[in-house]
């Protein structure tokens, strides 16, 4: 049994939770927090990161090796195209959105979501490089109606956690939604992969996971 080990607020959690599911993959949950110092976690992931799982064979971290285990693991139902073109492209998509765009906001998401401060120069920054990474993630991505196509991939499984964290942080950080600026209309994207019944799941699972306010 695999065991799928983080947080459920993580938007890289929220990904191989989904994968998960979808593939219909026997998994446990087990809370752990990120950065963490215990020598049991960082034996599984060396910075701390989640997420991460154990598996028969031993531990693995880092979502994009967890998501090609996974696949080789169970490839029905697949979330990668049999042709190893369309299949490339749909991980060079889901590493655009990580690296090049998810990866930049993320510089937002202390003060966006967590009570912190960016710095001006931070800001400054963030704006520029997205500026220009937004525009390119354009080209590449389809939405017609997934993110790669007319199919449900791995790619959906990254951009839908992801890019609603990176719409929400830049307008309230930055004070305008870069995707919506640009053209990317995530609200409707996500809106359309939230009507599976597995990301209802992640939804619901990440939302009982959030403290309470007041």
């Amino acid at each position: 049994m695999i065991t799928l080990c983080g947080i459920a607020i993580s938007n890289y959690y929220s990904k191989v939770k989904l994968a998960l599911l979808e593939k219909g993959i026997a998994f446990e949950e087990e809370r752990v927090a990120t950065h963490s110092k215990d020598e049991a976690v960082l034996s599984c992931s060396p910075l701390g990161k989640v997420p991460f799982i154990r598996t028969p064979q031993g531990p693995l971290c880092e979502s994009e090796a967890i998501m090609a285990y996974l696949e080789a693991l169970q490839p029905t139902p697949p979330l990668l195209p049999a042709d190893p073109y369309a299949a490339a492209k749909v991980r060079e998509l889901t590493i655009f959105i990580e690296l090049h765009v998810e990866l930049v906001a993320r510089e937002l998401y202390g003060q966006a979501f967590f009570g912190g401060t960016a710095s001006d120069d931070t800001k400054a920054s963030v704006a520029k490089r997205l500026g220009k990474n937004i525009p390119a993630l354009k080209r590449l991505a389809k939405f017609s109606p997934y993110v790669a196509g007319d199919t449900f991939t791995q790619a959906d499984c990254a951009a839908w956690p992801h890019l609603p964290l990176v719409g929400m942080s830049t307008r309230m950080v930055l004070g305008e939604d870069l995707l919506l600026a640009h053209g990317i209309d995530w609200k409707a994207y996500a809106a359309f992969i939230g009507q599976r019944p597995h990301a209802q799941k992640v939804t619901a699972d990440r939302k009982a996971a959030q403290p309470a306010k007041g």
